[in-house]
């Protein structure tokens, strides 16, 4: 029986961590934390808020990755402590809109990208990212190992693309004109002022710091996982939150509270200023290389999560086998190249997401939640910490469970944000439902045919 192969070191799985985080959101999210907070330490303190936030969340999902070290991640721990459905439901998502949908739109923006730098014709663009999809769908059909190696490479471009622009908002005079004369924004007033700010703002943070969950998917690719994966979480958020703090000290440095709250793309504004049309198209190509390298990670990890299901027979069985030469579900990956290259040149993918984002912090909440499970399964059978395989959760039960709480902060303020979009994402996501009992029917009426020919 063919399995997967462990050839993912440390490095790779940081590198993995770091490159499912940054996309691009750190070019241009930063304007709307500050127009929500209006100060420029209340900025900060949001930033710093959130990276805890998704410290948090790395730290238990490094504990789940320790214990039970296994493809597909988040589907795996659901499976195991909240059963089928869940695990199912959270699968269903992933491959009906939020990574496929995700796909298709990273796809689509490194395609808006490249053609304006390569001054192509705009109808081109759908192309560009079919063509992007299919090309990293071949690479990670070749093995786990070009896969890490290029999204390693793109990773660290992506990294010296924000180290650039860090050291150029870092070297001007605060603020730059024509942002000096802005008039300046009121801060919130009082405590319950600031409470509401900064609770608005963590929701597009938050969102900019998802990600790191994705790496638990190729868990059994890393080697010695139980020891890599947790360090590679924590590495690779704690990484993320200094870049991302010393971004918004440099937008905040190079543009102010206000220039930075009115600025569409903040990263192309600092760049313009301080090198003309060569800084704009600098950090253009910056941002075709963040998201190319993103686009790299969710191709890679993601199918695992599609072979897991199918190997639990709630989904199509051919992809739940593994290619006998490179050991990658390549079922899987030309499955997830095909739907995402559906989505993106029938242009629906941007609606989709709208509908089903706030479904992806749902399962993140429900994820951390099985560590007390795991807690109460270990209690009860006596299980002591310092035997292996014990449960030791960093700050357990405060961590998991601030986690938990954010999570559920996210979605309830995506869903009074736009109930509509909420209701209809709802809708989608019960639409598994029914999927997952025709599997099982299905299932069932295989075993029947199997035992009457015996």
């Amino acid at each position: 029986m063919t399995t997967y192969a462990r050839r993912l070191g440390l490095f790779s799985a940081t590198m993995a961590v770091i490159g499912g985080i940054i996309g691009a959101g750190i070019f241009r999210g930063p304007a709307v934390v500050a127009a929500r907070v209006r100060s420029p330490g209340l900025t900060l303190v949001a930033w710093v808020l959130g990276g805890l936030i998704a410290l948090a969340g790395a730290l238990c999902f490094g504990e789940l990755g320790r214990r039970s070290p296994r493809a597909g991640g988040g589907y795996v721990y659901l499976r195991d402590a909240f059963g089928p459905l869940p695990a199912f439901l959270y699968g269903w998502a992933l491959l009906l809109v939020i990574a496929t949908g995700a796909t298709a739109a990273v796809a689509v923006t490194f395609a808006g990208y490249v053609v304006t730098l390569a001054g192509l014709p705009p109808e081109l663009t759908t192309r560009v990212a079919v063509a992007a999809i299919v090309v990293l769908s071949v690479v990670n059909y070749q093995g786990v190992e070009p896969a890490a190696i290029t999204v390693n490479f793109f990773t660290v471009l992506k990294l010296a693309a924000l180290a650039a622009l860090i050291v150029v908002g870092l070297s001007f005079t605060p603020p730059t004109a024509p942002y000096r004369h802005l008039p300046p924004l009121t801060a919130p007033a009082g405590l319950w002022g600031v409470a509401v700010a900064l609770g608005t703002a963590l929701v597009p943070i938050l969102f900019a710091y998802g990600g790191w969950q994705q790496t638990n998917f190729i868990a059994e690719e890393i080697v010695a996982p139980e020891r890599n994966l947790p360090r590679a979480l924590a590495l690779g958020v704690a990484g993320v939150v200094i870049v991302y703090l010393l971004a918004n000290v440099a937008y905040l440095r190079a543009l102010g509270v206000a220039g930075l709250a009115g600025s569409a793309a903040p990263a192309a504004a600092v760049m313009e200023r301080a090198l003309g049309r060569g800084g704009t198209r600098l950090i253009s190509a910056g941002i075709a290389v963040s998201t190319f390298g993103f686009l790299s990670l969710v191709l890679l990890v993601t199918p695992r999560v599609f072979q897991a299901m199918a190997a639990d027979g709630v989904f199509f069985q051919r992809l739940a086998r593994l290619h006998r030469v490179h050991r990658t579900p390549a079922g899987a990956i030309a499955f997830m190249g095909a739907w995402a290259i559906v989505l993106a040149v029938s242009g629906t993918y941007a609606q989709l997401l709208d509908y089903v984002v706030f479904g992806d912090w749902i399962f993140f909440g429900l994820t951390v939640a099985t560590l007390f499970i795991y807690g109460a399964r270990d209690r009860a059978a006596g299980v002591v910490a310092a035997q292996r395989g014990a449960f030791r959760a960093i700050g357990y039960p405060w961590v998991p469970g601030g986690f938990v709480l954010a999570a559920g902060y996210v979605v309830a303020s995506s869903v009074l944000a736009n109930p509509r979009n909420a209701g209809m994402g709802a809708a989608l996501l019960f639409l598994g439902v029914p999927v997952y009992f025709g599997w099982q029917l299905k299932g069932q009426a295989k075993a029947r045919r199997i035992d009457g020919q015996r």
